[in-house]
């Protein structure tokens, strides 16, 4: 009998969001307000109308990058794999954009 392996977008969001605060993400960003990151929020808004946004949100995850939000770098998280980069991705880009 085969299953279904792939998730749900609701359970995708889910785990985004989850990898999110396991990689520590939420200490520099919060949700919807500027911590030393951007919150997300204003990630999702800036990033979502990019070519391919989520190649270009999860690699400058992992590459981290300087000058896109003002003079704190985001240092480069190259312990997070290709798929957690993705997800966590996936997850900021699905939130509201207000």
């Amino acid at each position: 009998m085969a299953t279904n392996t792939k998730l749900s977008v609701h359970e995708s969001v889910e785990e985004g969001a989850a990898l999110a605060k396991s990689k520590n993400c939420l200490g520099c960003h919060q949700i919807d307000a500027k911590r030393v990151g951007p919150g997300f929020v204003a990630v999702a808004k800036r990033y979502s109308s990019v070519d391919a946004p989520l190649d270009y949100l999860s690699g400058s995850l992992q590459r981290g990058g300087a000058g896109r939000w003002g003079a704190v770098p985001m240092p480069a998280q190259p312990h997070v794999s290709d798929a957690d980069a993705r997800q966590i991705a996936a997850w900021i880009l699905s939130l509201p954009k207000q």
